[in-house]
């Protein structure tokens, strides 16, 4: 989920549903408040509560808070043990992946039905061009209206959507529209919505850089659109400056991009308490290249660079990884590789965060797998997909983080079990 804006809303009737959509093909769905709404259809009894989704541990952060949470000032990244003393009766629940991960699948195929430009950017959100769709669906305005009836009948959910002549804008409209809304910004009055908002409402501008602008009197797209282009390279660079500043002239030439390849797979844990046994920091490596190692056949990947990241209690951050000969998405192989990594690495102390991550993915039906003389036909990628697939009727908890490496030591190189 990309980094929530409190971006002014209502009041010019340029800027609602109604507006002139002609110029604008570009539609950005957001799903409102997307784990925390999944959580509550299937908890109906949850309705008008506070809800919030993330690391139930004191270390742990919030994924996703309701909007009635966020009445209270709970916002997404915020550590949850902060979330807790602004919003004490909320309910707290553990995210649920899996269930993210088929809404979001259910979603995006709602807006695939529209048009194949679906540029998906996360679980909950998604550009799509839908220029060549109006004759079979209409126009943009109504496309998201269909789109939004759909969602909400279809699945429970409610979306908003942003209509706009290009990417950038069309983020903006749906930020704007928040929640369960539509915004059409036409084409002919792009820099009308744009210069009032405030400068952090720009890519590329967090907390650091905003404040830079402001010193400078800039606090507004507006203002930062007029400045001299000189100003802008000195506080920010050259590449930055241009880039603000043709993003605050509302030009933004990117298009709708549908084949979005997935660089690497990863997961990590933060301790609720720094940790020093080994054996609980191979227990967690092991649970993360499982959770890995699942992800990977889902999406019908494999990689060759096993990298792990270890941060210490002191929040040093220490990264090292491993190419191997032949790709892979087996749990057992990432376990192996990141267990030898962090044997190297030694760090001799408290640890507060690991983490696992496949690299150089590729189709897997398009790798050659690894073939090792004497080996049993069927093995430890067979054994795996077994428990996906118990996972998936049963849930991951049910098939426990050891059980595909066995009950044994899972640095010993035993045989690989039967599926």
């Amino acid at each position: 989920m990309g980094r929530s804006q409190s971006l002014p809303r209502g009041g010019d009737p340029r800027f609602g549903p109604d507006g002139d959509d002609s110029g604008s093909p570009i539609l950005h769905v957001d799903m409102d408040a997307f784990y925390a709404s999944v959580e509550v259809r299937r908890r109906p009894e949850l309705r008008g509560r506070p809800v919030v989704v993330g690391g139930v541990g004191p270390r742990g952060v919030v994924s996703a808070a309701s909007y009635e949470a966020r009445r209270y000032g709970v916002r997404s990244a915020m550590p949850i043990m902060r979330a807790r003393s602004l919003c004490p009766h909320a309910v707290y629940l553990p995210p649920d992946f899996a269930q993210y991960t088929a809404a979001s699948r259910a979603v995006m195929q709602i807006l695939r039905d529209v048009t194949p430009l679906v540029e998906p950017l996360s679980l909950d959100e998604a550009f799509l061009d839908v220029a060549g769709a109006r004759r079979l669906f209409g126009s943009p305005a109504e496309i998201a209206r269909g789109i939004r009836a759909r969602v909400a009948e279809e699945q429970g959910l409610t979306c908003s959507v942003g209509v706009a002549p290009s990417k950038f804008v069309a983020k903006l409209g749906s930020t704007r529209a928040k929640p369960d809304g539509l915004l059409v910004v036409p084409a002919d009055r792009v820099l009308d919505f744009l210069r009032p908002l405030p400068v952090d409402a720009l890519w590329g501008v967090g907390e650091r850089s905003a404040e830079t602008l402001r010193r400078l009197g800039l606090a507004t797209i507006g203002d930062l659109a007029e400045a001299p282009r000189g100003m802008l390279r000195k506080a920010l660079g050259e590449a930055a400056a241009a880039h603000l500043h043709e993003l605050a002239w509302g030009r933004d030439p990117r298009r709708v991009s549908p084949e979005q390849v997935e660089k690497s797979i990863g997961a990590e844990v933060t301790f609720d308490a720094d940790v020093a046994d080994p054996l609980e920091i191979r227990r967690a490596l092991l649970a993360l290249a499982e959770k890995v190692g699942a992800r990977l056949r889902r999406a019908g990947q494999v990689g060759r660079t096993v990298s792990i990241k270890v941060r210490m209690a002191d929040f040093r951050t220490v990264s090292r990884s491993r190419t191997l000969d032949v790709a892979t998405d087996t749990a057992r192989e990432m376990f192996d590789t990141a267990w030898a990594l962090y044997t190297v690495l030694d760090p001799g102390e408290r640890i507060r965060l690991v983490g696992v991550r496949m690299e150089g993915l590729a189709p897997a039906g398009e790798t050659p797998q690894q073939l090792t003389l004497g080996a049993p036909e069927r093995g430890w990628r067979e054994a795996e997909a077994v428990a996906d697939a118990a996972a998936a009727r049963f849930g991951r908890s049910v098939i426990g983080p050891a059980s595909l490496l066995g009950r044994r030591d899972p640095g010993r190189n035993e045989n690989p079990p039967r599926p």
